[in-house]
């Protein structure tokens, strides 16, 4: 039997009591309430709220009538610039989809992603002329208007399309009367994850699910107003974590950055006195590995998220030591990026410095504005015990969740299998409900019928004083199945021998998680730091093979 509710009658939504939410509004009041303040540092260029706004407006304007509008998709191949800033406001505030591709992909995979995701415009930086180009050779059927995004810390002017971004603005109206998403549910963004195992898929996004990411950084971190963000995270991978929404509904300022290379880092930090970035580990390892003097003048506190990978604990104390604020976060392009924090307790700053990297390390709990994040096993969809040894996966569940995978209706229906997000990760539930992860489901070393995680053989190999970065992966071995192997870079000066390596993992593991063979070669990674297990596992092939 129904229940009655009196609270459902003649108390509907309205124009007075309902907006949909999206990330564009931050924008709108950014604007009116601080007009003057600046939004966006490129170089020699500075950019206020008012002035970001007018061109947003333009260029939300200058879609709208080239009939880009609801259903329609606007794709990019920009690194960390203006115009990349601008294109999270105003492409949304046009009410079509933004799709920011990966900066490093090839002719065949831009090809794709521009045709699987039906892009009607394509912006392009003259970096990427050539690979922009290449791809549109590539595909079938119709193909998107380019459009040329000059950029003066690139002077290249040849162009590709027909248009140039600036006079594309100039032809928008910076007084447009854009309108919110008829619902909130509606698709804002499109992002492609990275196909390693076949065509990648398309990631549909929401407005609301973009807001609310946007406002669980601020609560999660504590992004206080007027925030200096420097953009060493690429604005293409996960739309920037939402940072460009994070950032107009705090006002803060926009340190773009084309390139991540120390010493532009950190002379952008001490020039405009950032106060916040974000990326994967091997960005902060960049920031903390260099001379003393080059962080001269840096005398305030900068806070770090890392995610993108586990961090290694070496990394995290490197960090505390250069005095940086360093928070791990979790989450995937499925979850706007971030949808996890390792939540800090103000009873850990009294912990030993090895205890306090230990409690940072983990994946942590769910963030604000997320329902639910837990580790689940996968046959049964119960919980795991709080052991911090019983091995399920990383689930999530809550409005900060993709809708699903663009034309892939199979794909979806299987994350979403039993109610909840399959992230594929494995991890632990620790006592205290934090979540820590043992390894993707697929780089799991099973040895002689032992579970090795890769992650912690790793963690232990970077911790030690002369190896800058490490992956361990699975290695065939005719008695034991498996053994692990392992690739590493080391630290400038150092030279640390195999022996020396493997003596070092037996002394803090089980004999047999120590690896039977290393290599030191550099480790294959993504645009955004990510480590290509995939690509390491085809290059230990070769090594075995004699290659």
């Amino acid at each position: 039997m129904t229940r009655h509710n009196p609270y459902r009658q003649g108390l509907d939504k309205n124009a007075a009591n309902y907006v949909p939410l999206s990330p564009t509004s931050f924008l709108r009041r950014s604007a009116e309430v601080y007009p003057d303040r600046i939004a966006i540092i490129h170089g020699d260029e500075r950019r206020t709220w008012t002035e970001t706004e007018a061109r947003c407006r333009r260029l939300a304007s200058a879609l709208s009538k080239i009939d880009i509008g609801v259903g329609d998709t606007v794709a990019t191949l920009l690194p960390n610039t203006p115009a990349m800033v601008e294109a999270h406001l105003g492409v949304p505030m046009s009410g079509a989809v933004l799709n920011t591709i990966n900066i490093r992909l090839n002719a065949a995979e831009i090809a794709f992603i521009l045709g699987h995701g039906g892009a009607r415009v394509l912006l392009v930086d003259p970096e990427f002329r050539d690979v922009a180009a290449a791809a549109l050779d590539k595909m079938d059927g119709e193909k998107p208007q380019v459009i040329d995004v000059a950029d003066a810390a690139f002077p290249d002017a040849k162009p590709l399309g027909a248009t140039g971004y600036e006079a594309f603005l100039e032809g928008g109206d910076p007084a447009f009367a854009w309108q919110l998403p008829e619902d909130e549910w509606d698709a804002i963004a499109l992002g492609y994850t990275s196909g390693t195992t076949g065509n990648p898929k398309g990631v549909v996004t929401h407005h609301r699910g973009a807001y609310l990411n946007a406002v669980s950084n601020v609560l999660a971190w504590g992004v206080p107003q007027f925030a200096a963000y420097l953009w060493t995270l690429p604005l293409f991978h996960c739309n920037g974590w939402c940072f460009p929404w994070t950032i107009a509904a705090v006002s803060g300022t926009n340190v773009c950055l084309r390139r991540v290379e120390a010493k532009a880092i950190w002379s952008a930090i001490r020039d405009h006195r950032v106060t916040h970035y974000c990326g994967a580990p091997i960005v902060h390892s960049t920031i903390a590995d260099v001379p003393d003097a080059m962080r001269e003048g840096v005398d305030w506190r900068v806070n770090a998220l890392v995610a993108g990978a586990a961090p290694p604990s070496a990394m995290i104390a490197a960090m505390e030591r250069i005095g940086f604020d360093l928070t791990h976060v979790y989450g995937l392009t499925e979850t706007y990026g971030p949808a996890a924090v390792c939540a800090k307790h103000p009873e850990w700053e009294e912990l030993s410095l090895d205890d306090r990297v230990a409690k940072n390390g983990r994946q942590g709990v769910p963030y604000p504005l997320e329902e639910a994040v837990t580790v689940l096993n996968p046959e049964s969809m119960e919980a795991v015990p709080r052991d911090g040894t019983t091995v399920g996966e990383i689930m999530f569940r809550g409005n900060i969740v993709m809708k699903g995978y663009f034309k892939n209706p199979d794909a979806t229906a299987e994350a979403f299998e039993g109610g909840w997000f399959h992230s594929g990760d494995l991890a632990v539930l620790q006592p205290d409900g934090y979540l820590k992860i043992q390894d993707r489901s697929k780089d799991v070393i099973i040895s002689g019928g032992e579970n090795v995680s890769s992650l912690e053989v790793e963690d232990v190999l970077q911790n030690h004083p002369g190896v800058k970065a490490a992956v361990v992966i699975a290695m065939a071995d005719e008695k034991w199945g498996e053994v692990p192997a392992a690739f590493v870079e080391t630290r400038d000066g150092e030279s640390p021998s195999e022996d020396e390596l493997i003596a070092h993992c037996k002394a803090h593991l089980a004999k047999y998680k120590a690896p039977k063979k290393i290599i030191f070669e550099p480790l294959a990674r993504t645009s955004t730091g990510k480590i290509q297990k995939f690509v390491m596992r085809k290059r230990l092939q070769e090594i075995l093979d004699g290659g």
